[in-house]
């Protein structure tokens, strides 16, 4: 359907058939990561009008998952992980790893364009912070974090999420 086909199209505004088509002819790649961090990284790009953490969080909880941004959105939501069969799922804190696989299976020069990527400090620096951040949050916040974002920990697989006990 290349005629329908233009960068800001959004899927969508596709039919059925055009979707299974358009999904068919991509391969489908997935970034996810831990939502506790995706929602450090908004709080500490500015995104939220809260002078704290935990006024941000408690932004994010008032809002529900219907008028969620996209930012804080749980990704369940935003992918449709169960009904697109994406070909494969990158996560934060893999990425050197993985971006290696998919760059050699894509016949690309990994090895020269990942020498210098690194997520091992990338890695450390988020436990570091959702560990400080965490620790700002009332029970009932962790609570209710964990349960607004409960869809994504069931679908993905986040061991060390702070949300996951």
């Amino acid at each position: 359907y290349p005629w329908r086909h233009a960068p800001e199209t959004q899927l969508s505004e596709f039919n059925l058939t055009e979707i299974e088509a358009v999904l068919g002819s991509y391969t489908k790649v997935l970034f996810v990561r831990d939502p506790f961090q995706r929602l450090i990284s908004t709080f500490m790009q500015g995104m939220g009008s809260s002078p704290s953490f935990s006024s941000f969080v408690q932004d994010v909880l008032d809002s529900g998952q219907q008028k969620a941004r996209v930012a804080w959105k749980p990704l369940v939501s935003l992918c449709r992980p169960c009904l697109v069969q994406y070909d494969y799922v990158v996560m934060f804190g893999f990425l050197r790893q993985e971006l290696a696989h998919l760059l050699r299976r894509a016949g690309l020069p990994w090895d020269s364009l990942l020498s210098k990527f690194t997520d091992t400090q990338v890695q450390w620096t988020y436990s570091w912070l959702s560990e400080q951040m965490f620790s700002e949050l009332s029970l009932q916040q962790k609570k209710q974090l964990s349960h607004f974002y409960r869809w994504d920990l069931a679908a993905f697989p986040f061991p060390s999420s702070f949300l996951s006990d």
